[in-house]
């Protein structure tokens, strides 16, 4: 396990909120600066920042190049590289105009977390998504289970994401009063969804399957009839955890909030997908 630096990490605090209150950064953006910090810090085995010279950012960016995806084992995108060596190079730079590392940093250091101009063109190179097919949806859906409220949220959400394209994030936080069935719209509000770089917008559902938008439409009609669900309520409400006879945890039902991150999103279309015999996708749906 590496050790942690006092030193280092009083900077990094100092850093974060700069980013916060004067950058406007969001949360995840930051913990992707924090990440690539620990990651740095890892090779260097927590030396004091003050200390940084300009070949531990070339000896960080081969290792880089050789490291392996935890989850995957596979080696890691050029993209995640890219933006792991940005957000170094930003913070060195940062670094360098701070009391105490002006006379130890320059600014040039910094640049020497820079990829190549053929590795940035690899990482920045947009590639098409991996989408399922609108017939796997459909079989997907049909393989569902529907006995319990909470089957059917999990149904609901596949169909959701396939007649909106939306993304994992919007998924986890949309409410019932964002989606307008009769109109045949949902509105990601920002203020209340999480949209990709906070913009609000109005989603059509796209008529892609006469079935999925069933699947909505029943959906909603239950919450509001069967639940009694309002406006601010959860489109897909987290699971509700009891007690069994045996003491154990197990889920009752549903909670009027939805989820407090995507994880259980991912969860739900590895399940779906899994369970009727496809590859997992990861929403969005559509490319």
């Amino acid at each position: 396990m590496t050790k942690t630096n006092a030193a280092n990490e009083r900077i990094k605090r100092d850093y974060f909120r700069y980013l916060a209150e004067a950058k406007g950064r969001d949360e995840a953006t930051i913990d992707g600066v924090a990440k690539a910090l620990a990651r740095f810090e890892a090779s260097s085995r927590a030396r004091d920042f003050k200390r940084f010279h300009r070949e531990a950012a070339v000896a960080f960016k081969r290792e880089l190049a050789e490291a392996a995806n935890a989850r995957t084992g596979e080696r890691l995108s050029r993209a995640t590289v890219h933006a792991t060596l940005r957000h170094l190079r930003e913070f060195f730079f940062w670094l360098a105009r701070e009391p105490g590392f002006k006379q130890r940093i320059a600014y040039a250091d910094a640049d020497y977390f820079n990829l190549s101009d053929k590795d940035v063109a690899v990482a920045r190179a947009r590639r098409e998504k991996r989408v399922p097919t609108l017939d796997q949806v459909r079989h997907v859906l049909a393989s569902m289970p529907t006995a319990t409220a909470l089957e059917r949220r999990d149904r609901a959400l596949i169909a959701f994401a396939i007649v909106t394209g939306a993304r994992i994030g919007a998924l986890a936080s949309f409410r019932l009063g964002h989606v307008d069935v009769a109109g045949g719209f949902v509105e990601q509000d920002a203020r209340e969804v999480q949209t990709k770089a906070a913009k609000t917008f109005r989603t059509y559902f796209m008529p892609v399957d006469e079935g999925a938008l069933g699947i909505v439409g029943e959906w909603v009609g239950e919450l509001e009839r069967d639940h009694l669900w309002g406006r601010s309520d959860a489109l897909f409400p987290a699971t509700e955890m009891g007690l069994d006879a045996a003491g154990g945890f197990v889920p009752v039902g549903l909670l009027r909030q939805g989820w407090a991150t995507s994880d259980p999103v991912r969860e739900i279309f590895r399940k779906a997908f899994e369970g009727a015999g496809l590859p997992y996708y990861n929403p969005p749906l559509l490319p």
